[in-house]
């Protein structure tokens, strides 16, 4: 069973529905025994850095995440559920995440003359070869919506690049981790078959 971590944010059906097109079975729970003990765990997340990281913390959710990254079991990252796996965000000051990913999360310069969020569709560049992106092709379009950006320390963390002024870090990967900023339950075909790819770990 895939388990979707409920934290009180993020639109959570639509990640369900997208595994549910895909023919997975999906639940979204906040209970920490089914999140420990999860076959594969998704932490999706859309709002800012630092309440997330005080929800999972009053939920009681950080160790049992934490335990399950110990297992080796697939993970999947979205969006803010990428972010949270680094050292610390920018966001509204430095906050602290999960401490898993090596890195910052750092925030757009708002005098590129570009909108921010950026919002939309870009394509992704594959960085190395991963599980996830199987049978995608590289330079394929994924639906992005975001203000942050992660910035990985190790170069070997870093799945997938996209350019919004510059280029930046949209996808990690790190054993059976992956993290992606664009959202695979919005962005059609391309999305569909990142999630089928994960299921199939």
């Amino acid at each position: 069973m895939i388990v979707i971590v409920d934290y009180g944010m993020g639109n959570l059906r639509s990640v369900q529905k997208g595994f549910e097109k895909i023919g997975a079975n999906a639940a979204i729970s906040r209970d920490p025994m089914k999140i420990r003990d999860a076959e594969k765990l998704v932490l999706p997340g859309v709002g800012a850095f630092p309440e997330c990281m005080k929800n999972l913390d009053s939920f009681g959710l950080v160790a049992p995440i934490l335990d399950f990254m110990k297992s080796d079991r697939a993970f999947l990252g979205i969006c803010l559920g990428l972010q949270l796996l680094f050292d610390e965000s920018e966001e509204f000051g430095l906050n602290a995440g999960l401490k898993i990913i090596p890195g910052k999360v750092r925030a757009f310069d708002r005098n590129m003359g570009l909108k921010i969020p950026h919002m939309g569709w870009n394509q992704v560049n594959f960085q190395k070869q991963v599980p996830i992106f199987n049978d995608i092709p590289d330079g394929s379009w994924f639906y992005f919506v975001h203000s942050y950006y992660v910035d990985p320390l190790n170069s070997e963390d870093i799945a997938a690049k996209t350019n919004y002024g510059i280029d930046f870090t949209c996808a990690v990967s790190r054993g059976n981790l992956y993290a992606l900023q664009f959202h695979p339950e919005k962005s059609q075909d391309n999305g569909l078959k990142v999630l089928s790819n994960f299921a199939k770990l």
